[in-house]
């Protein structure tokens, strides 16, 4: 049964636009409503519970705080962080009448796009919270990782706006495929390191044991923490699947949710790329909260590249967060810290493993995962491109490939379903890989079982 019934769809305008007075002024804690909670970050030397004593060695304090604290439902956005957030949001939830049109599906399609803010995705969402925060601190500087770019253009962009120094380890598949995307961040002021590299003992080990290894996320977040430790005044910033990311990501979900209801949108199914998990779970936080609550419920769907298939085919275990095995234990799905994905162009999404929350909630069934191959995520992409009018990024491209699968399946069916899907940015630094895929000669590229057990052979042992 549609839940739309009474909403003409076809009186809608095309963006569904909040007002900025409608601006939410509080982040949601999706931890808070959870029954069973993320499993605690161990620390890897004793298998306790990492205290506030050891992240603060790493992470900005406040950050710290908001990361161990999985009861509080609402956090409040500082001021200086909303004047920023007021530059670019609300962002707008687009009804995509033209590609539904083309389908033919009697479903309604809507996309919340967050490329519209001038670094181009929604990692500016938690680039500006982390930035202000360390600098409130009293800090000089940061560090951090970035797999295609998106979160080193981002957080170069906050650390320009408050005057931190900025280091960024782009992982080197990326660093060569993207080098537009590197160029931004260094005229934001950051500087760019090729990951792994020759600056830190953790590249140097990894290099010695693989040469000519394209890196991963997992390498350059080994590199981005030893240097911010080793480095006075420095902390370790990160772009995603830290609880701390999600909750500020959540404004996004807050958004979209808010505009259902001024419209009269009761979405059935809420698609989202995931990698680490920033942009799913900001997405889905409030709509998971309502079904957390047994207030409503919502078929979500975590869509990931078969490349680097964590939610799919990986194991739910306690793993590092890195491949130099020097940070905190995380409980999620992974595919071992040692896994190195191949150099596929969604560069966002090669991350071992998932967010501790999402593996939470994945584990307890209350959300479903994909997984699709790059052709056919390029060739949505280029669908929606031609009828949606915006080039999008082939992280959010997972997404749109199986909200258009879910869409067809209404075509078969004559269902009227309601879809929502994250639209995470845009792909204009990404035409190398469109090239590719207009030249026809971008590959599938899927573990085999094997791969995958030699990823597993090298999980941590726990007690």
């Amino acid at each position: 049964m549609n839940r739309n019934s009474k909403v003409d769809f076809d009186k809608l305008p095309y963006k569904l636009m909040l007002s900025e007075n409608e601006l939410p002024s509080q982040w949601y804690n999706l931890r808070a409503d959870m029954k069973n909670k993320p499993a605690s970050l161990l620390n890897p030397g004793t298998l306790k519970p990492v205290t506030f004593e050891e992240l603060s060695h790493v992470f900005c304090d406040e950050c710290v705080r908001q990361e161990l604290d999985d009861t509080t439902p609402f956090f409040d956005i500082p001021k200086e962080i909303l004047d920023f957030y007021r530059m670019y949001r609300p962002s707008p939830l687009t009804h995509a009448v033209f590609l539904e049109k083309a389908l033919g599906t009697p479903a309604h399609i809507f996309y919340k796009f967050e490329g519209n803010n001038p670094s181009g995705s929604h990692k500016l969402n938690s680039a500006i919270a982390q930035a202000y925060y360390a600098k409130k601190q009293g800090l000089t500087g940061v560090t951090t990782e970035t797999g295609a770019g998106q979160w080193g253009t981002a957080l170069s962009m906050a650390c320009a706006f408050f005057g931190l120094v900025c280091k960024v380890f782009m992982v080197k598949c990326s660093y060569e495929q993207k080098p537009f995307r590197r160029e931004v961040m260094r005229t934001y002021g950051a500087s760019v390191v090729p990951s792994p590299s020759d600056t830190t003992d953790a590249g140097r080990k990894i290099l010695a044991d693989f040469p000519d290894s394209p890196g991963s996320l997992g390498c350059a977040i080994s590199e981005a923490v030893e240097c911010a430790v080793k480095t006075p005044g420095y902390r370790y910033v990160l772009g995603s699947v830290l609880s701390q990311v999600l909750l500020h990501q959540s404004i996004i979900g807050l958004e979209t949710a808010a505009a259902c209801e001024k419209f009269g949108i009761d979405p059935d199914i809420i698609i989202g790329c995931a990698g680490g998990g920033s942009n799913l779970g900001g997405l889905i936080a409030p709509f998971m909260g309502r079904k957390l609550r047994g207030e409503k419920d919502y078929r979500i769907i975590a869509v990931e590249p078969a490349s680097c298939p964590s939610f799919t085919r990986g194991r739910y275990a306690y793993d590092f967060c890195d491949t130099g095995m020097i940070c905190p234990l995380a409980k999620m799905y992974t595919l071992g810290c040692r896994f190195i994905p191949s150099p596929s162009h969604a560069g966002g999404l090669r991350y071992h493993g998932m967010s501790s929350v999402l593996s939470q909630l994945y584990d307890d069934k209350l959300m479903e995962a994909r997984s699709v191959e790059q052709t056919a995520v390029f060739a949505a992409a280029e669908q929606f491109a031609r009828t949606e009018g915006i080039l999008p990024a082939p992280e959010s491209s997972h997404a749109i490939r199986v909200a258009i699968d879910e869409a067809l399946k209404c075509k078969e069916t004559g269902e009227e379903k309601t879809i929502i899907l994250g639209l995470t940015g845009t792909g204009y630094f990404d035409m190398y890989a469109y090239q590719k895929f207009n030249d026809g000669v971008m590959n599938d590229y899927i573990p085999t079982d094997a791969d995958l057990e030699k990823g597993f052979a090298q999980l941590p042992p726990m007690k």
